[in-house]
């Protein structure tokens, strides 16, 4: 299979530059590298003294790095951003960083390449793994876990109101054949659900909790936000691109927590204006224009967020 066989149009790119407020000397982190469009447009925006650090777990991602290996302001490590503060101390960035930009999910040429198993709009191996050289498949892991288990990932991660069921119908067809292909456990999940939404396939919701928890989406997340507040220099932005309610939970949560700034004891005999946020929300949730949508469909549930270091103390 061939990289250049799928092509991916980076979502909200001006926004999400605007929202980084770059500085052509700065220094950049783009935690979700993808086919490049995020990075290249930061480059873009850099001058000869800047520099820029991405980061993937999918070693496609990196070939697609390839033409940018030659420019001294690029950097790119395989890995989750949840390396971010490793990476940032092994560069001598910490609270140095101007801006950090994270892409969150799944990318178009990840989705559209049947082979990786991230949908069952084709048929291809169940795996959904970012990182194919790592980790456990999807197949592998719905091979072996409990029906409880299954449940507790279908709910928490697909918010996926009939779980139960669903997961009793994959462990009980497993016992005839194993699921090894994306579109029988599409099928699976189909036939388990009794309510199917209008315009929506009954196992979106199952594929994306599978997904999400193959990749330890979440928890990845968590720790690359919890990571920026030490990593970013006072003025420094971060930029969260979202898609689904639960990534965008988590990131307004945090934005929301950094700006009351430390938690101390109710009592404790301090005034609002003595303590000191860490971070600012800057401006509201924004979302893709009507025209970008209309031009990439995929972008029509996203949802982008930033975010500015205060002044450290």
């Amino acid at each position: 299979m061939e990289v250049e066989r799928y092509t991916h149009q980076p979502v909200m790119l001006e926004e999400a530059l605007a929202g980084l407020n770059i500085k052509e000397d700065g220094c950049y982190v783009d935690g979700t590298f993808g086919r490049g469009g995020h990075s290249r447009g930061i480059l873009a925006c850099l001058g000869t003294r800047g520099a820029l650090l991405a980061f993937d777990k999918d070693p496609q991602a990196l070939s697609a790095a390839n033409d940018l290996m030659t420019d001294g302001r690029f950097a790119i490590r395989r890995g989750s951003f949840a390396n971010l503060r490793k990476e940032a101390d092994a560069n001598g960035w910490l609270g140095k960083v101007d801006g950090i930009l994270l892409d969150l999910g799944v990318s178009s040429p990840q989705l559209d390449d049947a082979s990786r198993g991230f949908s069952f709009r084709d048929q291809g191996p169940l795996d959904m793994r970012m990182d194919p050289e790592h980790g456990v498949s999807a197949a592998q892991w719905l091979a072996q876990a409990k029906d409880t288990e299954i449940a507790d990932v279908l709910s928490e991660y697909g918010e996926e109101r009939f779980a139960k069921r669903i997961a009793r119908a994959i462990v009980n067809a497993r016992q005839e054949s194993p699921i090894d292909t994306t579109q029988r456990l599409q099928a699976i999940v189909a036939a388990a659900n009794p309510s199917w939404e209008k315009g929506k396939d009954p196992a979106t919701r199952s594929f994306q909790a599978i997904r999400i928890f193959i990749n330890q989406e979440l928890e990845d997340l968590k720790t690359c936000l919890s990571a920026a507040v030490e990593v970013l220099a006072p003025g420094g932005r971060l930029v969260v691109i979202s898609f689904h309610s639960l990534e965008d939970r988590i990131v307004k949560r945090f934005i929301r927590e950094q700006t009351r700034g430390d938690e101390l004891p109710p009592d404790l005999p301090i005034r609002h204006i003595e303590i000191t946020p860490k971070m600012l929300m800057i401006g509201k949730a924004v979302m893709p224009s009507e025209a970008e949508v209309n031009r990439n469909p995929r972008a029509r549930s996203a949802v982008l967020r930033i975010a500015e270091r205060t002044a450290i103390k």
